[in-house]
C-alpha cells in the first residue's frame, strides 16, 4: 500500500529537483495544476495514469522510487529503458531459452514495461 504523505513528499521532491511550481509541473505531464494541488494536500491520491504521466514526462524518476521510495532519485542510469530494444532474435532466444528455474518453477511469462506507459507481454507456449 502506498503511504500518501511519503509519496507526496516524493512528487515534491521532484518538483524541486527541477525547479517546477504546481502550475509548470502540471502543464509538463498534462494535467490540471487543481490535480497536482489536490494530491500535495492529501485531498485526492494519484491515479495510474497521473503516475504514469510523470514517468514519461521526467525519465529520471523511477516507478518504485515514486510509489514506496524504494530506489535512487535521479536515476542513476536514465538511458536504461531508452537502450533496452527487443528483436525478433532476441525473442527466439528467449523462447528457445530453458524455461526451468528450479524443481517446481517455471517462466510462465515475460512482462516488459516502457516508460511511455506501453508494454509488451511474452507467454511461454
Amino acid at each position: 500500500m502506498i503511504n500518501i504523505e511519503d509519496f507526496t513528499n516524493r512528487l515534491q521532491k521532484v518538483m524541486d529537483f527541477y525547479g517546477e511550481s504546481a502550475s509548470s509541473f502540471a502543464e509538463k505531464i498534462g494535467v490540471q495544476r487543481s490535480s497536482i494541488s489536490h494530491i500535495l494536500s492529501g485531498r485526492n491520491k494519484p491515479s495510474l495514469d497521473f503516475v504514469l504521466k510523470v514517468l514519461s514526462s521526467f525519465p529520471e524518476v523511477e516507478l518504485y522510487w515514486l510509489l514506496n521510495g524504494k530506489g535512487v532519485f535521479p536515476s542513476e542510469d536514465e538511458n536504461l529503458n531508452e537502450n533496452l530494444q527487443i528483436d525478433t532474435q532476441t525473442l527466439k532466444d528467449v523462447k528457445m531459452a530453458p524455461t526451468h528455474i528450479s524443481n517446481d518453477k517455471s517462466i510462465e511469462r515475460i512482462v516488459i514495461f516502457y516508460k511511455d506507459g506501453s508494454f509488451k507481454n511474452f507467454e511461454n507456449s
